[in-house]
């Protein structure tokens, strides 16, 4: 698999990483230990170096499954993880220093590595200063503890007094065809600034993929029985963006996932998406976004239709989109 960089900051990486939240949070069906272990051993196998986790996933379960994955393989791949809330729950935002500092030794233990190779706020939280945020990583870069400093659903304002203080690698949040808000205020920041972009949910929590209908039911347990976008009435609209890229798909011989992924990979060269999966033909479906070449006309023509298009629903409930740093 190809490599990329993220921004300016020589952090290489493969060109797709992995979101490994859905192994054991947010989503029903999740696989037992041994299978997760093993899907993320294949990953690493195919060629993926870049592992993203969270102590909320789980809480705490996650980070312990990577850790006990990828344990084998050190020196070969680097894991992201990230701190900001309460006790591991979601449910309170909590950046203090003395809360990210705790945190980041519980990561260490779980995830059975020296060094947190990438660490990212989860949400920005507005009673503790981002300066104090980012110089408190920048202590923990210089103790060895981590190595690179990330966001995540940061705001550009945001993004600027952080970097100010310690270098910001990444920055982490939702991007795909369907949901395109970090390009018109994020992205100048990032490339004027040299950060690398994360989009997680690049495959719109399976919906781009083209394999749910408006008539698709999710368990009470999975996050997205809750979320407006996959209400079934905002389902059966936002079907035109599958539609789009299912068409470009049938002419390239390729998935509605694959088409997906290639066109964020074309977007920007320091663009890094994390799809996740719990089976194996996912995951390779996924790594063939790697070599599927669209070509301008192609790129422009899927950019356009959506642009025509308003997706239906909000991306998250209210409760979680009041967390959402919306500074401009």
């Amino acid at each position: 698999m190809k490599k990329r960089t993220l921004g300016t900051s020589g952090f290489e990486v493969s060109e797709l990483g992995f979101g490994c939240m859905g192994l054991s949070h947010g989503y029903a069906n999740q696989p037992d230990r041994k299978e997760a272990i093993r899907v993320l051993r294949d990953a690493v196998e195919q060629g993926i170096t870049f592992f993203d986790t969270a102590e909320v996933y789980g809480p705490y379960t996650n980070e312990e499954i990577v850790g006990e994955a990828l344990e084998p393989f050190k020196g070969e791949v680097v894991i992201a993880t990230k701190f900001g809330f309460k006790n591991g729950s979601n449910a309170a935002l909590d950046s203090r220093p003395e809360t990210i500092r705790k945190v980041v030794d519980a990561s260490l233990r779980r995830l059975r590595i020296d060094t947190i190779d990438l660490l990212y706020q989860h949400r920005v939280d507005p009673t503790v200063p981002i300066e104090e945020v980012a110089g408190t990583v920048k202590d923990l870069i210089a103790t060895g503890k981590v190595k690179h400093f990330g966001l995540s659903e940061a705001g550009a304002v945001t993004i600027r007094k952080a970097h100010a203080v310690q270098p910001v690698t990444a920055l982490q949040s939702e991007y795909s065809l369907w949901w395109r808000e970090p390009e018109e205020k994020v992205f100048p920041v990032l490339e004027e600034l040299g950060i690398g972009f994360v989009p997680f949910s690049p495959l719109g929590r399976g919906f781009l993929t083209g394999k749910m209908t408006a008539d698709t039911q999710f368990a009470k347990e999975d996050g997205r029985s809750y979320f407006p976008r996959f209400q079934k009435e905002n389902m059966e609209a936002n079907q035109a963006f599958v539609d789009i890229l299912d068409r470009v798909a049938k002419v390239k011989g390729a998935s509605t996932a694959q088409v997906a992924l290639a066109w964020i990979l074309a977007q920007k060269p320091w663009i890094v998406p994390i799809p996740g999966t719990t089976k194996s033909e996912r995951l390779k479906e996924n790594i063939g976004a790697g070599v599927l070449k669209l070509s301008p006309l192609e790129l422009s023509t899927i950019s356009e239709a959506a642009d025509s298009i308003e997706a239906k629903g909000g991306r998250y409930p209210e409760s979680l989109d009041q967390v959402i740093d919306r500074e401009a």
